[in-house]
């Protein structure tokens, strides 16, 4: 039973600050919530002399994070500096000290997630991480909780609010890749160096996290198809339009009978399609329950208020059972190694976008290396033509991801006078 509960923060970033300030300006309805005051005692930084827009106690903020570890009155432990090491060993040593920790590292849980819970599970702590996924977005906790009476089979997720920016910039204002990117860098919404959003890592780690939670399967970053945005054209964005798609950077988690799906790469969407109007830098995530069918969460993906929304979510549900003296309820995370179904045996449709020479049969031509591959043709467009040759767009009915690689393969070393400019899968 606890009058207050204590927090540490080791970080204080854009999620520590966005953390600080929703406790701040909601500090009397958490009281109420939780039972008893929630307060932060201390700020572990790496430069505690630094001025800072925002108003601290004195003394809060320490240059060690041993201030926060080693402190016997510290209940929780919100973990908010990124990447695997140290922040690995301080969630270790906050175990060993007895606190429940929160975090947002979604390369460590990605890398670590199976070591992490059971860790927590065997000393009977907390380890809550809902704002490592979708921001703002509540997941975590409804695959958790409120969902966990359904066998979870798919999970289908626009999880990277950067690189969804960067597309509906290109779609909706007929902006390049780059020109859209430097204006997600100037908003903030990019890093100087771009390369984990826009190159699909940052996606692939929060769908590891939602496959291990919602699919309770266990497997690695290194078996997660990988694929970013930066191949993306304009004109791939106006020929989607044209034929009734928008392209969004999808992830893809899928247990199948002895194998799992993880996958992230751009995709075309049906504009009937419940993911297709989120725009800007919006998340969503959609879940495949056997009782409840599917599921849409829905909302602000980053930023420091969303994120820190979710980490005082987390430290809410851990301080209201402190408060009672109750021990953690959320069930136990069980994690089973599965195998990664191949690439080469996915089976969706294919947009392809081709420039051929403007001649007689060509275009039969590539038609007849797709159908020696079983690879059928749903649709068939031209653009333009030029000098070069005609542009033709190709949608493929549902063909494997190696039949349609095969084709591709013969249709260049052929001599077919066939290029392929783009390939994209296509969902529904």
């Amino acid at each position: 039973m606890k009058e207050i509960v204590h927090i540490g923060l080791l970080g204080f970033g854009n999620v520590g600050t966005g953390a600080y300030r929703t406790l701040q300006e909601n500090r009397e309805s958490i009281a109420q919530k939780v039972g008893a005051e929630v307060r932060i005692k201390r700020i572990a930084v790496a430069h505690p002399d630094r001025q800072r827009d925002i108003d601290l106690e004195p003394g809060v903020l320490t240059g060690d994070p041993d201030d926060i570890l080693n402190d016997p009155e510290i209940d929780i432990v919100c973990e908010l500096i990124g990447g695997v090491q140290p922040a690995r060993t301080y969630i270790q040593t906050a175990f060993e000290r007895g606190k429940h920790v929160v975090t947002c590292n979604k390369e460590l849980l990605a890398k670590h997630l199976g070591e992490v819970t059971q860790e927590a599970s065997a000393r009977g702590l907390f380890l809550l991480f809902e704002g490592a996924v979708a921001g703002g977005v509540p997941v975590i906790g409804p695959l958790t909780t409120s969902l966990a009476g359904n066998r979870i089979d798919k999970i289908v997720g626009i999880v990277n609010g950067t690189t969804n920016f960067i597309l509906t910039k290109m779609s909706r204002d007929g902006q390049e890749f780059d020109q859209a990117l430097s204006e997600a860098q100037r908003l903030g919404y990019a890093e100087a160096d771009p390369s984990s959003d826009v190159e699909g890592w940052d996606a692939a780690y929060k769908m590891l996290i939602l496959a291990g939670v919602g699919l309770g399967v266990e497997t690695s970053i290194d078996t997660v198809h990988t694929e970013g945005i930066s191949g993306i054209t304009g004109r791939d964005i106006v020929y989607a339009r044209d034929l009734g798609y928008t392209i969004k950077l999808l992830g893809t988690a899928r247990r199948n009978a002895d194998t799992v799906e993880v996958r992230v790469h751009p995709t075309m969407l049906p504009y009937s399609h419940p993911m297709a109007r989120v725009d800007d830098a919006y998340n969503a995530v959609m879940v495949s329950g056997s009782s409840v069918g599917n599921v849409m969460f829905y909302g602000s993906g980053a930023g420091p208020l969303p994120t820190g929304s979710a980490v005082m979510g987390d430290v809410v549900e851990i301080a209201r059972n402190l408060a009672i003296g109750a021990p953690p309820t959320r069930p136990r995370l069980t994690l089973t190694p599965l195998p990664v179904a191949p690439l080469s045996d996915i089976v969706c449709p294919f947009y392809l976008r081709m420039t051929v020479a403007d001649r007689p049969r060509v275009l039969a031509a590539v038609a007849g290396v797709l159908g020696d591959h079983g690879v059928s043709i749903h649709s068939v467009a031209q653009r333009d033509v030029d000098e070069n040759g005609a542009e033709i767009i190709l949608i493929t009915h549902p063909a494997r991801e190696s039949s349609i690689r095969d084709a591709i393969i013969e249709i260049e070393d052929a001599g077919i006078d066939a290029g392929i400019g783009a390939v994209i899968r296509v969902e529904g």
